[in-house]
């Protein structure tokens, strides 16, 4: 029981980190996944795995996947993305999270999603669309197809490990956890050489 547990846990996870790269291909294969019986869906979710959500997540995904290789559309569809992909992530986390809560009911099992599934997916959304952003300055916006490849590629590769190899996916949210405290770390480090380097300006200005 503790296993099956565990192992729901990390599918949800898994796949809610996927939903920070893009909303829908999680979700699509996390509903093919379902109609093929490779996952079970909690209790009211059984939605996910019907045709007409299969045909509307694959459309979603494709129209996804497209946009986010057009050069400045991709920042604009951020603004949309970085709440959806916390919505996504809630619901396959929620979807995955049976056991979570025990006697405590529904109510503790999507607390949990909503903390950890759409938190998760906020962070990794905030990682990738600040990477974006450096790759717009640095590039004039040419290199963002490029990061926008990387991203999708990254949304499919963990969403399949995280139906196929559950164990597997609890690693690859650890490593992106890793790489998003380091891209933070890095981000506050540059921030305050920045700021102190202002400062000094200031003060050599002032003398």
């Amino acid at each position: 029981m503790i296993y099956e547990t565990v192992l729901g846990v990390m599918v949800g996870l898994g796949l809610a980190a996927a939903c920070g790269f893009r909303v829908f291909v999680p979700l699509l294969v996390l509903a093919v996944a379902a109609r093929a019986g490779q996952v079970s869906l909690g209790s009211g979710m059984s939605w996910i795995g019907s045709d007409a959500a299969i045909v509307a997540f694959a459309t979603a995904s494709l129209l996804e996947v497209v946009a986010y290789w057009v050069p400045w559309l991709d920042h604009a569809l951020d603004v949309v993305a970085s709440p959806a992909a916390v919505v996504a992530g809630s619901i396959v986390a929620g979807s995955q999270f049976v056991d979570v809560g025990g006697s405590a009911g529904p109510m503790l099992r999507w607390a949990a999603a909503i903390v950890a599934g759409g938190g998760l997916a906020g962070a990794v959304q905030a990682t990738s669309v600040a990477t974006r952003a450096v790759s717009t300055v640095t590039t004039a916006g040419m290199g963002n197809p490029i990061v926008s490849a990387a991203e999708s590629v990254w949304a499919v590769v963990m969403s399949i490990v995280a139906v196929v190899a559950p164990i597997a996916a609890g690693v690859l949210v650890l490593v992106v956890l890793g790489v998003i405290g380091w891209r933070v770390f890095r981000w506050r480090g540059a921030r305050n050489r920045t700021e102190a380097g202002g400062e000094v300006e200031v003060v050599e200005r002032a003398g």
